[in-house]
């Protein structure tokens, strides 16, 4: 498994998939979720819309995942997970935050995806402290990545979060 981090706009990623840090509707919004819905066009709004609800407005719980079209975007497909919101980290936040990885990558593996690309789960308005999120991320990806093959990317938006990333890769 070989795993990058990059600088940069991860819908011009060329992967098999991208990850959406999305909100439980799937329906859009601000950050990395409104950025993927406008790059990847209005069919993505469909296929979401598509997908069934698990409860009122719910289509994607916190820590699951669920797999769309890529459409206009160069990735295959979007993987949409629901990051927790940061609530001091006492309502079980690091579980459902290794959750979202953890599921996304199964949801991958099961497409046979070989290239797959990650934001900062829940480190944009779920508030998610980048110093916490980190090690969580790195940590579940590597126990994936010893039993199936591929690339996965971290991409960062800015060059704080990248050094961040590359700082834990190197531990």
């Amino acid at each position: 498994m070989k795993i990058e981090v990059i600088e940069g706009d991860i819908t011009s990623l060329p992967v098999d998939a991208i990850v959406n840090a999305a909100n439980g509707a799937l329906l859009g919004g601000g950050g990395v979720d409104g950025a993927i819905h406008r790059a990847a066009g209005p069919r993505l709004l469909e296929a979401c819309r598509a997908l069934p609800e698990t409860s009122p407005g719910v289509r994607c719980p916190t820590g699951e995942a669920r797999i769309t079209g890529g459409y206009d975007l160069k990735a295959r497909f979007v993987i949409h997970t629901v990051g927790p919101v940061w609530h001091g980290g006492r309502q079980g936040e690091p579980e459902l935050l290794e959750a979202c990885y953890r599921n996304a990558l199964t949801l991958a593996a099961s497409h046979s995806v070989a290239s797959v690309a990650f934001p900062a789960i829940s480190c944009g308005v779920f508030g998610y402290p980048i110093e916490l999120a980190v090690p969580i991320a790195v940590r579940t990806v590597r126990a994936w990545s010893k039993t199936r093959p591929g690339k996965v990317v971290f991409c960062c938006f800015d060059g704080a979060m990248a050094s961040r990333y590359r700082a834990m890769l190197v531990l």
